[in-house]
């Protein structure tokens, strides 16, 4: 049991070692080089994009982001913001795009009355967009490109 222990003890030392060296090689992080005893300045708070344009999507099947705030937005159990605008029979007052018929969809397929519990919670799969700079270079290349020889 001690050999074992022992043993135990040696392999984490030695992990945690190797994973000290491979953040030190400059790898990106969010705490961006400081040691772990400081507090970094905190970076400032990105602002929202709130111009309600639509977004080109870059794969098929991919969810649409939220063009707008939705900070103060409740998603609970009792209650969906988002459905107050973009539910089929509110789309006409208010111009939002009416969510898509796969979230009233449940695993089966079977179409149901309501939002599927599935796709209930939007922030799952949706994002705000902010208007910041990208934390890593980016180097998706859309389908369309491929197809084209780009």
């Amino acid at each position: 049991m001690k050999r074992f222990l022992i043993h135990i003890t040696t392999t984490i030392g030695l992990l945690a070692l190797a994973s000290t060296a491979a953040f030190s090689d400059g790898a990106a992080t969010l705490r961006q080089g400081e040691p772990i005893a400081s507090e970094p300045q905190a970076p400032k708070i990105t602002k929202v994009e709130n111009n309600d344009v639509k977004r080109v999507r870059n794969y098929p099947e991919q969810p649409p982001t939220i063009p707008h705030k939705t900070r103060d937005y409740e998603i609970s159990l009792n209650a969906n913001k988002c459905m107050s605008c973009h539910a089929r029979t509110r789309t006409g007052e208010s111009q939002a795009p009416m969510v898509s018929v796969t979230h009233y969809m449940d695993r089966d397929n079977q179409v149901l009355a309501t939002v599927s519990p599935r796709r209930y919670f939007c922030n799952q799969c949706h994002v705000t967009q902010v208007t910041a700079p990208p934390l890593v270079e980016n180097e998706f290349t859309d389908v369309e490109n491929i197809i084209k020889g780009e």
